[in-house]
């Protein structure tokens, strides 16, 4: 197996080690890699070792519209990688807070198409269900229509029934207590 280095001068020109011999007799005991890519750019195609072209990533077209700017952005995301990250690396502005998928910031109402989010923590199964997606650890899995929710009002979906027992009174008492502590 070839070692895979990226192409400079330095491994263009000496071998790893001048006494080791390239297994196949070769000069130099290794591969460049020409063309690297990274998780905010769209892939770049790849070779395999006998110099046939890997199959290339499904690409789907996602649009947002993202209700509290009154903007609709278009853009094409790879199925692997995520929505929130290509889109900011093609320079669009989307809501987040945590990008781990434990909050609901970037929350959107999927309105069609697919979106896979196995890391999806801070949305419930039942919301899923409901066609909640969040963009920050969703990846496209067919062209997909979302539109951007309030984040309290996604987190009220979520959680509302387990802390809203009634009306919220105010203790000041307690208020106090706890800014005296600081």
């Amino acid at each position: 197996m070839d070692l895979v280095v990226p192409c400079n001068s330095l491994f263009r020109q000496t071998p790893l080690h001048p006494r080791l011999p390239s297994p196949k007799g070769d000069v130099f005991p290794f591969r460049c890699r020409r063309k690297t890519t990274s998780e905010l750019q769209s892939p770049v195609s790849a070779t395999s070792p006998n110099g046939n072209p890997f199959p290339s990533v499904p690409t789907h077209k996602v649009t947002v519209l993202d209700r509290k700017q009154g903007v609709v952005h278009e853009f094409v995301v790879p199925e692997d990688q995520y929505i929130l990250h290509t889109a900011e690396a093609q320079n669009i502005t989307l809501p987040f807070a945590c990008r781990h998928g434990c909050c609901t910031s970037c929350a959107v109402r999927v309105k069609s198409g697919q979106i896979r989010q196995p890391e999806a923590l801070g949305i419930s199964a039942e919301l899923k269900e409901k066609g909640y997606a969040l963009l920050c650890v969703g990846f496209p899995s067919s062209d997909v229509e979302v539109e951007t929710q309030d984040e309290d009002e996604v987190y009220w979906l979520q959680f509302g029934r387990y802390f809203a027992r009634g009306p919220i009174e105010r203790d000041d008492y307690a208020l106090e207590l706890a800014l005296g502590d600081e």
